[in-house]
């Protein structure tokens, strides 16, 4: 096992873009997080090395009170074993962190932030129905530093409505000067089961333009890499030395479990997901079951999961892995699409990984989309 992930279900409000699984009623936090407990115990035959990492996300974990935080880490650690190094973090608004709530969770283990600022402008925190203002998006890092952290990373949404990139420019240098190590950016995308999806259905709002989404990618990436961020996938910019450990392991197929309803497991050979209802996966885990749906992948799924997560990245495909494992020489398969990539400077190949340019991860879905074994 390399990680283990705990969903946290709940959030103060919805916001107007999310589409993932949670409920703004905070009464059944007690319920759930004892059933997150039992559900670590009924998956302890699924322990076979220490966690190399710890992630709480959700929903919003920062809601859950430090009492419970504590007893989840304390069950991991009696369950599966944590070692001594572990990546432990927690997912968190910045509405939350006040200075006390900042020092309990240091003094948990909890030892990097990943903070749901998403924008410092007050106009695009209401049209989203963010919790919080952009004098706490600005606060909670200070806090956070003065309480001990030292590995912070934030959250930004960019193609928000807006006459031109200033704001986006403007959010991406307030970024750099607080002095975060990480900052993962995502292009608004507007979901069908979301306020933001039902308003387009209505014509209140317009779909995002691909021109000006990707010319804010762009600016981004001019910007955070001449600040000495490394630009080690998509979405996600570090500090040398700060990768997300965690989402590092998604994207390179290492084994992981997840908890809580709604949550993903892969052991190396499945993934199963836990079903996506608090009610129904509270009764399923205090009667003594795991609500848990399993599919067994194929060689094709795991050519194209690969090819999907490892083009996101700086370090690309490795292709004589793909041969090794999967008996799948895609050089010779899709010899005439990658020359085109590569002459369209869309991605080059270096010590027989595939590696998207710049330009190339722009159409990073396309491109994978292209190179997957195609069904049988």
């Amino acid at each position: 096992m390399s990680a283990i992930y705990f969903h946290i279900p709940f959030c103060k409000q919805a916001c107007h873009y999310c589409d993932f699984h949670f409920s703004t009623s905070l009464q059944g936090m007690a319920a759930m997080s004892e059933a997150l407990l039992r559900e670590t115990e009924l998956r302890a035959a699924e322990r076979s090395t220490p966690a190399a990492s710890v992630y709480f996300g959700g929903g919003t974990p920062s809601l859950l009170p430090a009492g419970n935080l504590a007893q989840l880490l304390a069950q991991t650690r009696r369950v599966f074993g944590i070692l001594p190094d572990a990546e432990i973090t927690l997912e968190a608004n910045p509405d939350d962190l006040s200075p006390e709530k900042l020092r309990q969770l240091r003094q948990l283990g909890i030892n990097r932030l990943s903070i749901g600022i998403q924008s410092f402008h007050e106009a695009h925190l209401r049209w989203m129905n963010r919790a919080h203002n952009a004098q706490e998006a600005l606060a909670c890092v200070t806090w956070a530093k003065q309480a001990g952290f030292d590995n912070i990373s934030i959250d930004l949404i960019y193609a928000l409505p807006a006459e031109n990139h200033s704001l986006w420019e403007q959010d991406l240098q307030t970024a750099i000067h607080l002095g975060v190590t990480h900052i993962s950016a995502y292009c608004l995308t507007i979901e069908e089961r979301t306020a933001f999806g039902n308003w387009l259905k209505k014509g209140r709002i317009q779909s995002v333009d691909d021109e000006f989404a990707a010319r804010q990618f762009e600016i981004m990436t001019e910007r955070l890499t001449a600040a000495g961020f490394e630009h080690y996938e998509i979405s996600n910019f570090a500090r040398s030395g700060y990768y997300s450990r965690h989402n590092s392991n998604y994207w390179k197929k290492g084994t992981y479990i997840g908890i809580g309803p709604s949550a993903h497991s892969y052991n190396g050979t499945q993934r199963s997901y836990n079903i996506a209802n608090n009610a129904k996966y509270i009764k399923a885990i205090l009667s003594g079951q795991l609500p848990t749906e399993t599919e067994t992948l194929t060689r094709r799924d795991h050519i194209n999961e690969y090819l999907m997560t490892s083009l996101r990245t700086q370090w690309g495909a490795d292709l004589q892995w793909l041969s090794r494992t999967y008996g799948y020489d895609l050089m010779a398969s899709q010899s005439d699409y990658l020359l085109r990539l590569t002459a369209s400077e869309q991605a080059f190949i270096k010590d027989n990984h595939l590696i998207l340019t710049n330009k190339g991860r722009l159409l990073a879905d396309s491109i994978a989309l292209e190179l997957f074994l195609p069904d049988d």
